[in-house]
């Protein structure tokens, strides 16, 4: 590790030690070290696909993925009191596997093992109600229904997958939830993101109005880069789960 990202390292610990109410916002780079591809990092899904090449291959089979350090130390931040709310883009369900509050999530595109009703918006795990994906496909809102498949156990409303594709609404619940943190927030990490996607991206934009402190770690140019208190040009597992383990020695201290 460079004398330089060490300092890093401990300025973000202070940044978070020191703050009061603390969001993050997650994109693909987070779930990297997990194995999953991201989109517009250097060997990024959209990347090779805008350079005419196949889509990258996960480094593990889908099966095997597995939250990582970094989604472990958002979990840490809950354990101790400061993380007030996590903002994400994935869809990857790894932050729920590895421990986030789903009180504290916004999952802003939706999560791959998750549907949704249409009619009372509630949601279910595809095994709460039955859904076999090989029998019922995916379940977008733009597919057409297929014969049989399960209804809300609720209201018996139509469900589809969570998932946001192009073209589809954002969440309004989760939305508004997201947007009322980053307008309340005094720190926000941004964590793995190009924020280039809206609306989601805009929300670091109201943080920064708000007058938050914003450190970002992403590999890759960001609109943003300009804006924020903290630029850092990093794997998000180099950054983070050191920065973190610093935060819970001090706070975890027994005191002599």
């Amino acid at each position: 590790m460079t004398s330089h990202l060490s300092r890093t390292i401990v300025q973000i610990a202070r940044f978070i030690d020191s703050s009061r109410h603390l969001v993050a916002f997650t994109g693909a780079g987070i779930s990297t070290d997990s194995g999953i591809p991201d989109f517009r990092g250097p060997d990024g899904v959209w990347t090779r696909r805008d350079a005419g090449l196949p889509p990258p291959r996960f480094r593990v089979p889908p099966s095997g993925v597995e939250p990582n350090a970094s989604h472990l130390a958002l979990v840490t931040l809950q354990e101790l009191g400061l993380l007030a709310y996590l903002i994400t883009q994935n869809t990857d369900n790894l932050h729920r596997r590895s421990g986030i509050d789903p009180a504290r999530l916004a999952e802003l595109h939706g999560n791959g093992d998750l549907v949704r009703c249409l009619a009372c918006d509630r949601q279910f795990t595809r095994r709460e109600v039955g859904w076999d994906p090989s029998r019922f496909g995916p379940g977008y809102r733009t597919y057409a229904p297929v014969r049989g498949q399960p209804k809300c156990p609720g209201c018996q409303g139509r469900l589809i997958s969570s998932v946001v594709n192009f073209g589809d609404p954002v969440p309004t619940r989760e939305l508004t939830e997201a947007r009322n943190h980053a307008e309340a927030c005094d720190l926000m990490l941004v964590l793995g993101s190009s924020l280039v996607v809206n609306p989601a991206a805009a929300l670091v934009a109201v943080a920064i109005e708000s007058g938050a402190r914003v450190i970002l770690v992403n590999r890759g140019e960001t609109p943003y880069d300009p804006y924020v208190d903290l630029r850092v040009e990093a794997g998000i597992g180099d950054v983070l789960p050191p920065a973190v383990e610093r935060v819970s020695r001090r706070r975890r201290r027994v005191p002599a």
